[in-house]
This record gives C-alpha cells, structure tokens and sequence, in this order.
C-alpha cells in the first residue's frame, strides 16, 4: 500500500514551488509532484498510472492548440478541458474524483474548474 500522495501539477510554465508564493499552501512545496505542461500529457499521465490522490489545476495552457472540427481556428485547450475530461473518465470508471485544486492566475478559468469538479462531486 502506498503511504505517501501522488500528486499531479498541470500547468504549462510554473512549477509547485513559484505556486506556493503567491496560494501559502504547504502542499506546493512538497517535491514529489509529477508535473503535466498540457492536456494530451495530462490524459496521458492518468491514462497510464491511474488517478493521482490529488490534482492541482492551471486553467491557461497556452502551449497545445487543437483544429476546431468546425473551423480553420486553432482553439487552445485549457485546464477547463483537462477537468471536463477527468469528469468523464471517472464516469466511465465508476470512480471517485481525486482530491483537487486550482491554482490559477485566471479567476474565471479558476472558478469555472472549481465549480464543474465541486458540482461532480455532489452527484
């Protein structure tokens, strides 16, 4: 049985540490975070070792840009979309949600993630 958290970071610049200065959460300075710069990572990580104990959510991610099906535009995928797609995958797994949080400069991006994952979690 594994004693410690495993812990994943999305976030396509920052590292927990630069989090922890301006959030004060303990949790930040914690050196055992498996780090994900973007979404394809993200579904990725999770895809091949489960789910982690907690998240700890970006909301910009400007460096992965997907074709629109619809349009010639590039849409940005963002953390939004990385916590829409966990919602599903726990749907589909019969799982919990792991434990979660959103450090997020974006205030909007933050509150949106914060309130799709508390919202899941009521069901």
């Amino acid at each position: 049985m594994e004693l410690t958290k495993r812990l994943l970071f999305l976030d396509d610049i920052r590292y927990p540490i630069e989090v922890y200065h301006y959030t004060k959460q303990d949790i930040f300075l914690r050196g055992d975070w498996h780090i994900v710069r973007n979404y394809k990572q993200f579904i990725n990580r999770i895809l091949e070792n489960g789910l982690p104990d907690m998240i700890s959510f970006d909301h910009d991610l400007a460096d992965v840009h997907h074709l629109q099906q619809d349009s010639q535009q590039f849409v940005e995928k963002t953390g939004y979309d990385c916590a829409k797609w966990l919602v599903e995958y726990c749907m589909d797994n019969g799982t919990d949600l792991p434990q979660f949080y959103s450090h997020s400069m974006n205030p909007v991006g933050k509150e949106n993630i914060e309130s799709l994952l508390r919202n899941f979690k009521k069901l």
